[in-house]
């Protein structure tokens, strides 16, 4: 059991609240997804719930957290430090040969893991495998799971998500994939910031997340309707008063002095409808507000993109796909064309990341295309130093200061996260960086790996609608299965023996 008692956590870069006085019980056999837009806090939430040191560098809280029995924690992003660990020390102490259905479940070999080879060489996918493993072989009576689905196999995300299903273990975790959302969670907890993230709010709704979005949508739309009728129905009021009042002002300049009876009554049915209108401004205080929510965020690209249906985007082909002395695949070619969305699925460690890189190489220099590159990694292309401003001012002229401030403004950005360092922002606020760098570019081929894994479960629509009404080509790698199923137009696995197609979409 996990309990959190009066909980509030403040950031004290910019005194944000991320939540206020919040109290929650995690009970036996519940699933619960913590959800909200990049930036939210998510991660930091449930740092605090494993380890409160986890957070005194940079946020203040009050509260309680109350578990009973162990915790489990994934972190969203391997620590540094176990880089130039082995896999034979990192397991040493687990006792890993008494966990052999646990190492085959996630597809990890005694022989693998009891190997020199260092983590910092792994996949990312590997990486969350490996660190699953161990956490598993520990036994915890509480899981806390931050974005385990980031780079996992589409074989290693289905076993995940039917192990969240099944467990007798209460878990809390935070995904960005919608399906595995969809089939696991029965308790849904929403972060949200709104006001123009002034206020914090937190939902908590004992239901599935399709319920939930449902239930969501239509108290949203029911409260906005009840708001807006009274107010019609106020300013219907109001103009049949001002009616009444310009009338019965009327009649009192009228009124002669030969008539002081009349008069007396004018000015007692003045009183009258002077005391109406006030009546009708209390009861105007006393209305429901419209209802705030935190929408999604807002993104395109330019509806002039287009390229010919004719055109030749890549004709690819590499004998062999290797790092080092270590051969990945073989005999891989690709080709695409015209507005293509391609997309390259397979196991960790096979080599998608790198073949995409190779890809970017060829298409870089194009003259002949504008091409855009969104890596696994993103301090590949960003310089964390910076703050999102300096980065688009040294890729485009000042005059476009104004329209990327516009765009980061519809991407849920801050005045402060704007202007603050790019390091200092979520994974997900330097994805939308990536993305709008692409949409101020212009950029009519794009090569994407794991373009969605950063976005919230409700931006993600946003995205994948965005992408496949794009103009251009998209090359990418993904596991997300919404994203398999809803943009691309083709799906090729690669394997140890090149690039195959799949017919059909993915469950």
């Amino acid at each position: 059991m996990l309990e959190l008692k009066n909980v509030t956590i403040t950031l004290q870069k910019d005194t944000r609240r991320i939540i206020d006085n919040f109290s929650f019980t995690l009970g036996r056999k519940d699933k619960a997804v913590i959800i909200g837009e990049e930036g939210n806090g998510k991660s930091t939430v449930l740092k605090f719930i494993y380890n409160k040191c986890l957070i005194d560098g940079y946020c203040e809280y009050t509260g309680d957290v109350i578990t009973r029995g162990k915790m489990a924690y994934l972190p969203q992003i391997m620590d540094e430090r176990y880089y130039e660990t082995s896999l034979l020390q990192f397991f040493e102490a687990s006792e890993y040969y008494m966990h052999t259905d646990i190492l085959a479940k996630l597809g990890l070999s005694i022989d693998f893991i009891v190997s020199e080879q260092r983590l910092g060489t792994l996949s990312g996918g590997e990486r969350v495998k490996v660190q699953l493993a161990r956490l598993l072989m520990e036994r915890p009576d509480i899981l806390l799971l931050d974005e385990p689905t980031n780079d996992l196999d589409i074989e290693a995300l289905q076993w995940l998500e039917s192990f969240i299903k099944n467990s007798e273990l209460p878990i809390i975790y935070i995904s960005h994939d919608e399906i595995l959302i969809e089939n696991t969670a029965n308790v849904i907890v929403h972060m949200e910031q709104i006001i123009r993230k002034t206020k914090s709010r937190i939902s908590v709704a004992r239901c599935s997340y399709r319920e939930y979005l449902s239930f969501r949508q239509n108290n949203f739309e029911h409260q906005s309707q009840i708001a807006q009728k009274q107010r019609d129905d106020y300013d219907n009021q109001m103009e049949k008063w001002r009616q009444i009042y310009n009338r019965v002002e009327h009649d009192q300049r009228a009124i002669t002095r030969q008539d002081p009876g009349g008069a007396r009554l004018l000015k007692k049915k003045m009183r009258t409808v002077i005391s109406m209108g006030k009546r009708f401004e209390r009861e105007k205080e006393n209305f429901i507000d419209f209802p705030q929510r935190e929408d999604a965020i807002l993104t395109k690209f330019d509806e002039s993109i287009s390229l010919p249906y004719g055109k030749t985007v890549l004709d690819f082909s590499l004998d062999n796909l290797q790092i080092g002395e270590r051969v990945l695949s073989k005999n891989i070619k690709l080709f695409v064309r015209g507005n293509e969305k391609i997309t390259i699925i397979g196991g960790n460690g096979v080599g998608k990341t790198t073949l995409l890189a190779l890809i970017w190489n060829e298409l870089k220099n194009r003259r002949d295309i504008t091409a855009a590159y969104m890596p696994q990694n993103y301090c590949e292309v960003l310089d964390y130093s910076k703050t999102p401003v300096e980065y688009l001012v040294e890729n485009y002229s000042k005059s476009q200061v104004t329209k990327a401030r516009t765009y980061m403004g519809s991407m849920k950005f801050t005045h402060e996260e704007m202007t603050g360092r790019i390091g200092d922002l979520s994974g997900g606020q330097r994805a939308k960086i990536l993305f709008l760098d692409m949409v101020l570019k212009g950029a009519d081929v794009l090569l994407l790996d794991e373009p969605t894994r950063n976005f919230s479960p409700l931006s993600g629509p946003v995205v994948r609608a965005a992408l496949k009404s794009f103009g251009g080509a998209v090359i990418s790698v993904s596991h997300d299965r919404k994203y398999l199923n809803e943009v691309s137009d083709r799906i090729y696995k690669l394997s140890e023996s090149g690039l195959s197609g799949i017919d059909g979409g993915i469950v």
